[in-house]
């Protein structure tokens, strides 16, 4: 299920398309009849928002020597994953002022260089890593530290409809810009005081003309606000008991209405996207919720893995009201959840992590039947990226380098191992047959000739 269907107009203003008339479906073997919405990776959880993409078929095998079609430097540090729109990837950093070399790509550790920084937006051409156009978004000294681990204020992801560019900076402001760099408008929320300075992280969820904002921290008011895409005008906002979230809301259609579903520590609310009104609502998850929710054929899927164990499955047609200890709630688990990463639904399998570590999960997201459960991955010791899928395939990135390539089913087997010089939190990009990687010091085009 899409969470955006774009208007017939946005494929005219789409640069690009025509170089791309040859999309492989995820098998690789049928022409497909993607619309570009579907197609490109336009957020940071890919088309579906469950991180596949149904239409690209990227590399299997890659390294510094072998399918990279280029990498480029990225000036600064960020671990926003790319988002793709016709021939442009687009892509969210922090530079320090003053720095330059090695001070400005730390691979990680320490708190964030202080100081004044500059909050860019970066257009990159999709076939040289030519940068098409950069936008200072703001230029400042941020308000407090960031967590040693994320050494970054540009954690969160750019999205686009193939219109517009959605850059979001948290307490340094949210940004519209058209697909050639103008500023539309932009919007300043104020500062968000994080627990123990842990930083900022979180990434709008864009829903057809609807972003919404969840405003989550332990100074002041939370909250959850739906700002207009094409003004920023706020058109609702809604207070929140909540401290840190840092999971990215899943905006479903549930019979011909849309709803927010955001995690919290505190409640689980979903709010119907036209008034802000609780729809239905659950005990909450863990501390810190990072995953982001999935959704597929009626089940949407909650998890936190800090300072404990969380998952819960929740049948959205029988979600109203209250709902702990109802039937709408499909299963539960309280073991081997993520704590960084979200998870991956493909199909009838659902992946994920244990902690940051290289243990994965599987299971049957209807029911909560495993498929396997805590399968270490050789090579991977610690994870922040999300896993993706394409093409029959997942991805699973780790922090120092090495991407294990698994067949996607309910049979856990390693087709490939594949390394960069470089370290990832960031998430890949699929589109095509190509997979756009963001290091801590380069973005990478992996694909084959």
């Amino acid at each position: 299920m899409t969470r955006t269907k774009m208007a017939k107009t946005a494929l005219a203003t789409a640069a690009g398309l025509a170089l791309f008339g040859s999309v492989l479906l995820a098998q690789g073997t049928q022409p497909s009849q993607a619309s570009p919405s579907d197609r490109f990776w336009s957020q940071w959880r890919g088309p579906f928002n469950t991180g596949v993409s149904r239409s690209a078929n990227p590399p299997l095998e890659w390294s510094e020597t072998k399918n990279v079609r280029w990498k480029v430097e990225i000036p600064g540090r960020g671990s926003s994953s790319p988002v793709v729109w016709g021939d442009r990837v687009f892509l969210l950093t922090a530079v320090p002022m003053g720095a330059t070399g090695d001070a400005q790509h730390a691979p990680r550790g320490g708190l964030p260089q202080r100081g004044v920084h500059r909050f860019i937006v970066m257009a990159i051409d999709r076939q040289t890593g030519r940068t098409v156009w950069e936008r200072v978004a703001r230029e400042e000294e941020p308000h407090e530290a960031g967590h040693p681990e994320n050494s970054t204020w540009a954690s969160s992801s750019a999205i686009t409809d193939g219109e517009h560019v959605f850059a979001y900076f948290e307490s340094r402001g949210l940004y519209a810009y058209s697909m050639d760099g103008t500023l539309v408008w932009q919007v300043d929320l104020g500062d968000k005081r994080m627990r123990n300075q842990f930083g900022e992280g979180s990434t709008p969820a864009l829903y057809r003309n609807t972003l919404v904002v969840v405003w989550d921290h332990i100074v002041g008011p939370s909250f959850v606000a739906a700002l207009d895409k094409r003004t920023g005008r706020e058109l609702w906002r809604v207070p929140r008991q909540e401290i840190d979230t840092w999971a990215t809301p899943l905006v479903v259609d549930v019979n011909g209405r849309a709803q927010a579903i955001i995690p919290g520590m505190n409640r689980i609310r979903s709010y119907d996207l036209e008034n802000g009104s609780v729809v239905w609502e659950s005990d909450g998850l863990t501390m810190n919720p990072i995953p982001s929710p999935v959704y597929a054929d009626g089940v949407a899927i909650l998890m936190s893995g800090f300072q404990g164990n969380d998952l819960r499955a929740v049948r959205l047609a029988e979600a109203r009201g209250n709902i702990d200890g109802s039937n709408a709630v499909a299963w539960s688990m309280t073991r081997d959840t993520p704590y960084v990463p979200s998870p991956l639904l493909y199909d009838n399998v659902l992946y994920f992590l244990k902690t940051n570590t290289g243990v994965l999960s599987a299971f049957d997201p209807k029911t909560g039947t495993p498929h396997y459960q805590t399968q270490r991955l050789d090579g991977v010791p610690e994870i922040f990226s999300s896993p993706v899928g394409a093409a029959g395939r997942v991805y699973i990135t780790g922090r120092d380098g090495t991407t294990l390539v698994l067949r996607h089913g309910p049979r856990f087997e390693v087709l490939a191992t594949n390394t960069l010089n470089d370290g990832f939190d960031a998430s890949p990009a699929l589109v095509d047959n190509e997979m756009f990687m963001r290091g801590y010091r380069y973005l990478y085009k992996i694909a084959a000739p």
